[in-house]
């Protein structure tokens, strides 16, 4: 349930409603391994079960999709014009496909470091000869000026707001934040929480809202006022989102960061660090406020100021506008051109 799979679904599901074919194919849910098996036995904490199966994005799409428990051969794929690699583990399996499979491709959804730090096995797959297609403008910059590749396409990720919308609508009467929970330190939710205990200490009465598909682990606990959903059904993340004055993100490293999008498609402004995709539709004091990375401080003097703002009114309507200028159909269209461009440019094999 992961949102980069969830873009995923959505490409797949738009593709071939314009016509195409298209088939997905995936690995399986990681189980853990005997040797953390006897560490988990070892500590004290009994052997691990094998996990049970996660409800997926893919699960009613109606487009074919085929799990494997390898690493994908030519076996597994129909022949095509473009094979598409979605993660970086699966990014060698598929440049060594046959050409029968198509010109090789990678999506590229993020750079799985924490920020300032590069990583020789992430490094070796952005080197490999696959068109690279992002969604964001960073992950553009990092291919043309580490890996000296300029020929990149962009689609960014976009908002349904058939799904996602609210009507006009004040401040609420009390003030209100909404952040997303992740034990994964890159999505910063430490730093999410420190800034949001600074705006406490100023507004004893505010209201946090936090939702996640993950459960609240031990070593990262919600203090007991904020309000927390597990994996809330998507009408009710709708709601979520329109009964916040703001949303933060506090993400150390995000490929885009898709509820801040979807936030602002419900009419609420956005506090965010200054990574992924709100550096590309935040709009200095319009829609939101961007701050730099790790800096709680700061993410909680931007939280006051919107709390405080007496143009909220205005940057929830300019938060909304932001959010319509980005459609699922355009990005659509962006990743078919995309496709066709290096479908175009794959060279035939000789024989």
């Amino acid at each position: 349930m992961a949102g980069g799979i969830r873009v995923l679904a959505i490409h797949a599901e738009r593709l071939q409603r314009r016509g195409h074919r298209v088939t997905v194919v995936s690995q399986p849910q990681p189980q853990p391994d005997l040797a953390r098996k006897v560490k988990s036995l070892l500590r004290g904490r009994g052997w691990p079960k094998d996990a049970e199966p996660e409800p997926s994005w893919f699960d009613g799409l109606g487009v074919p999709h085929r799990v494997l428990e390898a690493p994908v051969t030519d076996a597994d794929v129909p022949d095509a014009d473009v094979v598409i690699a979605t993660f970086w583990t699966t990014a060698a399996p598929v440049a060594a496909l046959s050409t029968r499979k198509g010109a090789k491709a990678i999506f590229v959804q993020g750079y799985e470091t924490a920020p300032d730090r590069f990583d020789p096995a992430l490094d070796a797959v952005w080197r490999l000869p696959l068109a690279k297609i992002v969604v964001a403008r960073w992950l553009a910059d990092l291919a043309r000026e580490r890996f000296g590749d300029p020929n990149v396409h962009l689609v960014p990720n976009s908002v349904d707001t058939a799904q996602f919308n609210a009507p006009p609508r004040g401040r609420q009467a009390r003030p209100t934040a909404g952040m997303l929970y992740s034990t994964i330190p890159a999505k910063g939710a430490d730093l999410a929480l420190a800034a949001l205990e600074r705006v406490r200490r100023r507004l004893p009465q505010l209201r946090v809202i936090a939702f996640s598909a993950e459960r609240v682990a031990e070593h990262l606990p919600l203090p007991d006022w904020i309000e927390f959903r597990y994996r809330p059904p998507q009408d009710e993340i709708r709601r979520l989102y329109a009964s916040c004055d703001v949303w933060l993100c506090a993400s150390r490293r995000e490929g885009f960061h898709l509820p801040a999008l979807e936030a602002m498609a419900c009419r609420c402004p956005v506090v965010s660090t200054r990574m992924g995709g709100p550096q590309d539709f935040i709009e200095q004091g319009v829609n939101g406020f961007l701050v730099d990375v790790g800096d709680a401080a700061a993410l909680s003097e931007r939280l006051l100021e919107i709390f405080r703002e007496n143009q909220w009114r205005r940057m929830s309507d300019a938060a909304l506008a932001t959010a319509q200028g980005y459609t699922w159909d355009d990005a659509a269209t962006l990743l078919e051109g995309a496709l066709a461009e290096i479908k175009d440019l794959c060279v035939a094999p000789s024989s």
